[in-house]
């Protein structure tokens, strides 16, 4: 989860040192939390400083707001350590934690201070926080792995987000001393190590148990390997002018539910299900039958009027024993799916569908009934074989791959796809149209002009069938009228959430699908 925090925000004027850190330290206890809306870039976040001194703030007053911000939020998760341990780089980053370190002694914490890289070679504002520190009584050392990390909590001040390239040297050693030392590490904007555009590490990353980030959220915060190593994500925006932010560029929208749940309107009293569309799951081939029955049950769960699955023949039986509630038909030819082609508002594909020539087949006729498509699991994979033939793209289908199925339809590897999560969901709505959900952590959505996230979820969804809910939930909602650059965005975060809050009453290991499917409702219906 990602919170906002109080802004902190500091003047020149030392003699209200204390009475500043005091009452910061409460604003930012008490202050409401809010979801920050956008994500930026490296390149972003820079002009956002640029344009915030620009304003007439100096950089060392941002980096004074900074280090107090990062300091008060260490006092709040981890009270009064019996050590701090800052490791510092020669950038502003750096200079942020020395301001921490600063503050630490100023109130007579035990704190030191590891500082890599030449001190002749720091910033102008990062070298007037290390002569503060050095006048408050700060223990400053150079960087040695051989120094002992007994206890209390580690700062990671050393990279920020100007990493542009593979750590080594000093820096890697220092970020596997942090890592190997067992100790709660707070990070400084973004773990060091950590790609701030793409979510990739770049030979190593401290991994963070919680991340600061200062002015805006960094994107590469929230997905890929970024979601694995930034624990939980703080945002304090230091109370630059929100002018700053006009004219940025194009940004990664993030999802918020609440945000979401507001643009679904409310059923009228004289409501019927023939108001909230007729979902057709089409799947479930020998031996996956239940992949067909979890995205049926999604799909009448989060709403459809109705809903109605179209298998194997030797699957009928079982399926409505499960869920007398769905109208379930055996299929033996894509002959025999014509009929049933006619009647749905929506069609969901792939749960369960398998890669046989019945299942191609089946594909084809729902591919040139021209309906409405959400293409999940197989049928995507016999997508990335069909479209070697035909190489036509539309406005109207919903793409859900996991990077694997990414790689397969983009002809790359899923090693390219995790490098850049980004580039590459842009490059698959690009190349078929519609809207794509690029799956897995921090979840991505593309539609044809933008890119929104969703950072809800947990590992407890590693487990078999949530995709197969996914795709019915967002089905449903595309059944019920929601546009789908609404639905989408809703569906993955409804589904994301919902693992959420059954992992917070059983926890995330031995979750499965079908425990979603109730938290899910009642979120759907307002509820929390």
């Amino acid at each position: 989860m990602v919170k906002k925090i109080a802004s902190t925000k500091v003047g020149d004027d030392n003699s209200l040192r204390d009475y500043r850190v005091f009452c910061s330290f409460i604003l930012s206890m008490v202050k409401s939390m809010l979801w920050p809306a956008q994500l930026y870039t490296a390149v972003q976040s820079r002009t956002l400083d640029a344009r915030a001194t620009a304003t007439g703030v100096s950089a060392y007053s941002l980096m004074s707001s900074a280090g107090l911000s990062a300091f008060n939020i260490l006092l709040r998760q981890w009270a009064l350590p019996n050590h701090i341990h800052v490791v510092c780089g020669v950038g502003n980053n750096g200079g942020d934690g020395l301001v921490l370190a600063k503050l630490a002694r100023q109130r007579e914490l035990a704190v030191s201070v590891y500082l890599c890289g030449d001190k002749n070679k720091l910033t102008a504002e990062a070298a007037q926080a290390l002569a503060e520190a050095e006048q408050a009584g700060v223990l400053i050392k150079s960087f040695s792995a051989d120094d002992p990390l007994t206890d209390g909590v580690i700062v990671d001040a050393l990279l920020g987000i100007g990493l542009n390239g593979q750590v080594r040297g000093q820096a890697a050693s220092a970020i596997a001393w942090m890592n190997q030392a067992g100790l709660p590490i707070l990070a400084l904007d973004i773990p060091s190590g950590l790609c701030a555009d793409t979510g990739c590490i770049m030979g190593d990353a401290v991994v963070a148990d919680m991340t600061i980030s200062f002015i805006a959220a960094k994107r590469g915060l929230f997905t890929g390997e970024g979601a694995s190593v930034s624990g939980q994500v703080l945002l304090d925006d230091l109370a630059v002018p929100a002018s700053i932010f006009d004219g940025i560029g194009e940004t990664i929208k993030h999802h918020a539910l609440k945000t979401l749940l507001g643009r679904f309107p409310r059923r009228p009293r004289n409501a019927h299900k023939g108001l909230f569309g007729h979902v057709l799951i089409i799947g479930g081939d020998y031996g996956m039958a239940g992949a067909a029955v979890l995205a049926a049950e999604a799909a009448a769960r989060a709403g459809a009027g109705l809903v109605s699955v179209a298998t194997r023949p030797e699957h009928v039986c079982a399926m409505l024993a499960r869920a007398p509630e769905i109208m379930v038909h055996g299929v033996a030819s894509g002959q025999a799916l014509d009929p049933l082609l006619v009647a749905p508002s929506i069609i969901v594909i792939g749960p369960g569908l398998g890669l046989t020539p019945w299942s191609e087949q089946i594909l084809q006729k729902a591919l040139a009934s021209n309906k409405p498509l959400v293409i999940d699991a197989d049928a995507l994979n016999l997508l990335s074989k069909i479209l070697v033939r035909d190489k036509s793209k539309r406005d109207n289908w919903v793409l859900t791959p996991h990077p694997g199925e990414a790689a397969r339809l983009l002809r790359t590897s899923t090693e390219v796809i995790n490098q850049d999560r980004f580039k590459a969901v842009v490059d698959l709505q690009k190349r078929f149209g519609g809207v794509v959900v690029l799956k897995g952590a921090g979840s991505l959505v593309r539609t044809e002009n933008e890119t929104s996230l969703c950072s809800y979820g947990n590992p407890g969804m590693s487990s078999g069938g949530m995709g197969d809910l996914l795709s019915g939930i967002i089905g449903s909602l595309l059944a019920q009228h929601l546009p789908a650059t609404t639905a989408v965005p809703l569906a993955v975060s409804l589904h994301a959430k919902a693992a959420d809050k059954a992992a917070e009453s059983f926890g995330e290991r031995g979750l499965l699908a079908t425990d979603l499917l109730m938290p899910m409702r009642y979120l759907l219906n307002g509820k929390n």
